[in-house]
């Protein structure tokens, strides 16, 4: 390969990289940054102006109430209370409308509202679930439906160990109960049963649905899926809210036996699921709801028949409704058998690599007690694990550094000779045992990576709003210091219409200026052009970072340090001289940190 094919496939490598950071900054970066922003001007109106009522909505919808009220016009209700969860369950309709999860919160102040999952009808984006009973096709018995008044039958609030049980008789031979239990984490059991004291068998469907009326302000992330969420059939079925924008847009539609369906945000999540032995008909669809839609996930089982004169069907639903914490979900997955239920997390294109770098994050987490330090465990961790590819391209560069004085005088000594030059450098790289190549090969692995790590720190509710020390605050987030509050010194954040240049915080300079020492000390391309490009590439990467989530900038940040220190020992090994350290007086240090010696003559 001669040096034209090695620059060409460098520079390639270089700008691939480019793209796909600058695309991140356009397509995610940005947008997350305003619709973080948008959410954050909603709730700051909102406590501003708690009784505050909208105009209605075109197309019939009622005018939209603050939460308490609207929670106030249903009639009675029994009372939420866990560990984890807090909220209300209505008599009439016996629907989950009503859930705030206790341990997590708006912002990162712990006085700040409980994050409120379900909302009742009549609020701004009511969200909410059922279940029921349909009956055969052309029997017109009643069953249960919204405005069904339940009778309490047993317990009067809803806790750990202690259920409620529901009843309603349709004064036509049957009898419906329900059994309502929750645990100390996010799942209910619903437990169904009909008797039928009449004189007629009664056939009935038992069904579930989870609803979300119109989708509230910051629901919108190119980088991550939000919508409909569930498995069948051992695979993942998804659609966005995107799916259904058209008129008359067909329901989605699929059979299983074993799975779940539900509607799933960032880090929450409101799911159904069947007994996981039967086979269940499920669908996603959207119908008009005045200017918007109403989005429906819902499943339906098989016949039950209830002989007369007191036969008795049951059928038991699950209900997650509540955080998506990893270890959670895969424990509902192995204690209760629901099939592949840790897929309600966007993991991403790079399953395999994501799924594996959070365990091993979560692992440091348990054993350090700080995300911020885990991850600077985890750099050194990817550092072992990529050691002998970033080892390889090293020593690749050190080589190069070394022979690009003698690579000079070849072109200048047959400058009016392209052959000749590029025939003698070959040689050169052939007695030095130089292959560019190598160089570039960790080029390629950034990318993977780079996407992994955005993705476990973007979509893992355990990184939202985990501190780092100073003013990390939330590792989730991007940086907050920037020069427009002195770098953290005045207490408040930048608005949004300030330049972005002005808004990069201290973690995204300290990136750039660390990528700026890596840079320099590999060789710099012949071509000017190419060298231009590689000296601005440090100041172009600053700019990216930062609207990046605060631990990605963390951890590239010591991953340069560490790949600095790297590649300054592997040179000292070399013989090649690191004017850069000698020059701002750092040889000295950097012969402590990596326990170094500049190599006797000849070694």
């Amino acid at each position: 390969m001669n040096d034209n094919s090695t620059n060409r496939n460098l520079m390639l490598a270089i700008a691939l990289s480019v793209a796909v950071f600058a695309g991140w900054q356009y397509f995610v970066g940005l947008p997350a940054m305003r619709a973080d922003q948008a959410k954050q001007a909603l709730l700051a109106k909102e406590a501003k102006h708690p009784a505050t009522v909208a105009a209605p909505i075109p197309g019939g919808v009622p005018a939209q109430l603050p939460r308490e009220k609207a929670l106030a016009l249903g009639g009675a209700r029994i009372k939420i209370d866990t560990p984890s969860v807090d909220g209300t369950l209505m008599l009439r309709g016996a629907r989950f409308d009503d859930l705030r999860l206790k341990k997590y919160h708006d912002t990162a102040d712990p006085k700040s509202p409980e994050i409120a999952l379900l909302a009742p009808k009549g609020t701004n984006f009511p969200y909410f679930v059922d279940f029921g009973w349909s009956g055969a096709e052309g029997v017109n018995t009643p069953l249960p439906n919204d405005n069904t008044v339940w009778t309490l039958a047993g317990g009067d609030k809803l806790s750990v160990g202690k259920p409620v049980t529901l009843q309603w008789d349709n004064g036509h031979g049957l009898v419906f109960t329900r059994q309502i239990s929750v645990d100390d984490q996010f799942m209910f059991t619903i437990t169904d049963s009909v008797q039928n004291k009449g004189a007629a068998a009664a056939t009935l469907y038992p069904y579930a649905l989870v609803v979300r009326d119109g989708v509230p302000v910051g629901q919108h992330y190119w980088v991550l899926h939000e919508g409909f969420v569930g498995v069948a059939d051992g695979s993942l079925k998804d659609a966005g809210y995107d799916d259904f924008k058209d008129a008359g847009t067909p329901p989605k539609t699929f059979s299983s036996t074993g799975g779940w369906v539900g509607i799933t945000d960032k880090y929450w999540m409101a799911a159904v699921a069947p007994p996981q032995n039967e086979n269940f008909d499920g669908s996603y669809l959207a119908t008009p709801y005045g200017a918007t839609k109403a989005y429906e996930a819902n499943y339906r089982l098989g016949a039950r028949t209830a002989a007369a004169g007191g036969g008795t069907v049951h059928v038991v639903h699950h209900l997650f409704a509540g955080a998506k914490v990893v270890d959670t979900l895969r424990y509902y997955e192995s204690s209760l058998g629901i099939a592949r239920f840790d897929m309600a997390i966007d993991w991403g294109w790079f399953l395999i690599i994501t799924q594996p770098l959070f365990w091993v994050l979560d692992q440091f987490y348990k054993m350090l007690g700080n995300f911020g330090l885990a991850i600077l465990l985890l750099t050194v961790a990817v550092k072992a694990v990529t050691f002998p590819i970033a080892n390889a391209s090293a020593k690749t560069m050190a080589k190069m550094k070394k022979v690009q004085p003698e690579q000079e005088k070849i072109k200048e000594l047959f400058k009016d000779d392209p052959a000749k030059q590029q025939q003698a450098i070959m040689e050169l790289y052939k007695r030095e045992k130089v292959n560019p190549v190598t160089g570039c090969v960790p080029q390629l692995l950034v990318i993977p990576v780079f996407f992994s790590l955005y993705k476990v720190f973007f979509v893992t509710i355990e990184m939202r709003q985990a501190p780092f020390y100073g003013w990390i605050h939330d590792l989730a987030a991007p940086d907050p210091t920037s020069i427009i509050n002195l770098f953290g010194l005045l207490p408040f954040h930048p608005p949004s219409f300030i330049p972005a240049f002005l808004s990069i915080g201290i973690w995204p300079i300290l990136m750039g200026m660390t990528q700026w020492v890596q840079t320099k000390l590999n060789p710099a391309p012949a071509d000017p052009i190419q060298a231009r490009m590689f000296g601005l590439m440090p100041i172009m990467f600053t700019f990216m970072f930062a609207t990046f989530p605060a631990g990605l900038v963390i951890y590239y940040t010591w991953n340069n340090l560490l790949g600095v220190a790297q590649q300054w020992y592997i040179m000292r090994r070399q013989g090649v001289e690191v004017h850069l350290f000698k020059n701002l007086r750092l040889d000295a240090l950097m012969q402590r940190l990596t326990g170094g010696t500049k190599p006797a003559a000849g070694e």
